[in-house]
C-alpha cells in the first residue's frame, strides 16, 4: 500500500497537538500511560510504516482466528501510544 506519508505527519501533529497538547518536536510528553516523543517527520516515518505492518498482520491473524499473543498485543499498544492512534482493540 502506497501511503501519503506527509498527510499521515499532518495527522500525527494535529492528534498530537488535540490530545497531548502544544510541546516542540523532539520533546517528550506523557500520554495513555507512556513516555513518548514528539516526533522529526524522518522518525515518524519508519515508526507508522512499522505499526502499519504490524497492524495489518494483527488483523489477519484475528480475522484467521489465530491465538494472539500478549507480547503483540502490547507493542501494538506502545507504537499506537507513540503515534497517538488509537490502541488495537482486544
Amino acid at each position: 500500500m502506497i501511503e501519503d506519508l506527509p498527510s499521515r505527519y499532518s495527522e500525527y501533529l494535529a492528534r498530537f497537538s488535540a490530545q497531548i497538547g502544544e510541546y516542540e518536536v523532539g520533546r517528550f510528553a506523557k500520554h495513555a500511560g507512556k513516555l513518548i516523543k514528539k516526533l522529526t517527520f524522518e522518525e515518524f516515518t519508519p515508526a507508522y510504516l512499522e505499526y502499519t505492518e504490524v497492524i495489518d498482520a494483527y488483523r489477519q491473524s484475528v480475522e484467521r482466528g489465530d491465538t494472539i499473543n500478549d507480547v503483540v498485543v502490547k507493542v501494538l499498544r506502545e507504537r499506537a501510544a507513540a503515534l497517538v492512534l488509537p490502541p488495537p482493540s482486544v
